[in-house]
């Protein structure tokens, strides 16, 4: 199973190399030539060592042309091992960049509940650190694999032609070496993988607990997550040492099996020469082509420990790569123009999970401009439908439609262009005020992101920044208080003023006095825009046409504030339950 596993990531490799065969072709020509060039070498300086024929009789001018001839040929080797490892370098990079992209594409693309269900740490540490692990292995590779390759095939060629013998004494030592590096190889794949998913975890847990340095220290957790975060670096610990272990036995065991080699050689060259068979020099020249022929062996099998870890590194990107995407759109999908804030939900049934049901047959007529409040208690649904609306998520039975079109058949930017959304949880994005204030509207006037800061009543405060619109803050927000951080995303909508507003407890984070103005701006943005408001406090909605009270995925009642509390049904009880003293 782990061959086919490691067989069907090798072509994935392929595939992308594919792109640069120029490259690969040029790489391959090149090893080969500065590998032949290389093993001629030994030949030119056994002929020298037979040019000395007796104490006082050395031909030096034959020398001299020998000597030239392997400084030139060592000149030219040089250069093009430069430019194999240039070529090399410019395969193993691009793969990279382009795996690095295709996996970002895959992100912006896949499904929010896949993202729901992973670590943040965990996909991030697939797309950086093991896309680094794979690129260091594909390099190693390039670099030491064709010249290895070629360096075997033209030694068993030149030794060949010097003595048959003595070259089978080579060739029939070799399997050992193979059988001991395949052993090792085989055993050290899954050790490698064990460790890369080890090592996400960990960089999971990292960014989770900087994310929230904040609330591991106000409930004192710092003890519980040092030894959790102990328990993980162990296990990477132990994970990385036996990997690292059984791959380091490939290096001094192929070394061994060598040396087996090499004193075969000179033993059995040594009775060769006794007999007249072979020269001085050309026993000479197969000592170094034993070397020579071996060294391979020694980087190849470190070259497979290393596409050991890369393979396994690659394995995981390729998974994130070859997650199914979101539902694609449909072929005739069209951009939503003159929205008039019709909002049609029929017979809607959704679950985040097929063994618990949330929403179940749920419809809903909104009429253009209306105010539409949804209430209810936790994990009721309320959130849920904001997805649904905005196509986060798609609905399991039933439909959407919106100005009378099923929300499936329109383009998921023109259908998200057209709602205004404000979170409890604000996001903000690294780079200046004004950047991300005009994320929606990138090309507003500064005047008219003034005039939308001021709407929000964000103006004062961001004129106190050392650089006013032009201060630069961090998708945390740097120095501001998150009540100055969803200022900055009401503001960021009071900018584009879409058809359609959805407000999930949006002034939650804000003191009471900003939220009274908040309310006279939000008032005066949804006149005539069908809005959405999610809220928890009850007093915040008691102006919206219609007020939705949510129970276990389903509207259990709905009308006015006054209408709802004449009922004395479930949202006269939780009104009054805010507001009992």
């Amino acid at each position: 199973m782990e061959k086919k596993k490691q067989l069907s990531i090798l072509k994935d490799v392929l595939r992308y190399i594919k792109k640069y065969r120029i490259y690969t072709v040029l790489s391959i020509l090149l090893a080969a030539s500065s590998a032949l060039l290389t093993l001629y070498v030994p030949i030119l300086t056994g002929e020298a060592i037979d040019l000395i024929l007796d104490k006082g009789y050395v031909d030096f001018t034959g020398m001299k042309r020998i000597l030239t001839e392997v400084a030139v040929i060592v000149l030219i080797t040089a250069f093009f091992q430069w430019l194999m490892n240039v070529c090399n370098n410019k395969i193993t990079y691009n793969v990279v960049h382009d795996i690095r992209k295709e996996a970002f594409e895959k992100i912006e693309i896949l499904p929010l509940k896949y993202i729901d269900g992973k670590s943040y740490g965990e996909i991030v540490s697939r797309v950086i650190a093991d896309v680094d692990q794979f690129s260091e292995g594909l390099l190693m590779g390039f670099t030491q694999f064709f010249t290895g390759v070629t360096t075997i095939l033209g030694t068993l060629f030149f030794m060949l032609r010097l003595n048959v013998g003595i070259t089978l004494v080579v060739v029939c030592l070799t399997p050992v070496s193979l059988f001991v590096a395949g052993f090792i190889a085989k055993r050290t794949f899954s050790m490698f993988k064990l460790q890369s998913e080890t090592r996400g975890e960990q960089t999971g847990l990292i960014e989770e607990m900087i994310g929230n340095q904040k609330v591991v220290q106000a409930f004192g957790q710092e003890e519980n997550v040092l030894e959790k975060f102990d328990e993980i670096n162990g296990r990477l610990e132990t994970c990385s040492l036996r990997a690292i272990f059984f791959s380091s036995l490939t290096n001094p065991s192929t070394r061994f099996v060598n040396g087996l080699v090499y004193a075969g050689v000179g033993f059995f060259g040594a009775f060769a020469a006794i007999r007249g068979k072979i020269t001085v020099g050309q026993l000479s020249c197969f000592l170094s082509y034993a070397n020579q022929y071996t060294k391979p062996f020694n980087e190849i099998s470190g070259v497979v420990t290393e596409l050991q870890n890369a393979l396994a590194c690659a394995g995981r990107i390729f998974e994130l790569i070859g997650e199914k995407p979101q539902v694609p759109e449909a072929e005739n999908a069209h951009v939503l123009k003159a929205v008039d804030g019709t909002v049609d939900l029929e017979d809607v049934s959704f679950s985040y999970e097929k063994s618990r049901k949330l929403i179940e047959h749920l419809n809903l007529s909104v009429k253009p401009g209306q105010r539409i409040a949804i209430v209810g208690p936790t994990g009721c649904g309320k959130t849920t439908i904001i997805n649904l609306l905005m196509r986060f998520y798609d609905v399991n039975r039933g439909r959407i439609q919106v100005s009378g079109i099923d929300i499936r058949n329109v383009t998921r930017k023109s259908l998200r262009a057209s709602y205004g959304m404000v979170l409890q949880e604000t996001w903000l994005k690294c780079g200046t005020i004004e950047e991300n204030l005009k994320m929606g509207k990138p090309d507003a006037t500064r005047e008219e992101v003034i005039e939308a800061a001021r709407a929000a009543h964000a103006h004062s405060f961001i004129k106190r920044l050392p650089k006013g619109y032009d201060t630069y803050i961090t998708e945390e927000g740097g120095g501001l208080s998150i009540g100055q951080k969803q200022l900055l995303c009401i503001a960021r909508v009071m900018l584009c003023l879409p058809p359609m507003l959805i407000l999930d407890e949006a002034t939650s984070s804000i003191d009471t006095r900003t939220e009274l103005k908040i309310q006279k701006a939000f008032a005066s943005m949804m006149e005539g825009r069908t809005s959405f408001i999610v809220a928890h406090r009850l007093s915040t909605i008691q102006e919206a046409d219609v007020i939705l009270v949510m129970k276990d995925g389903a509207i259990i009642e709905q009308g006015t504030h006054e209408e709802l509390l004449g009922k004395e049904g479930f949202y006269y009880t939780l009104y009054n339950s805010q507001f009992a003293l």
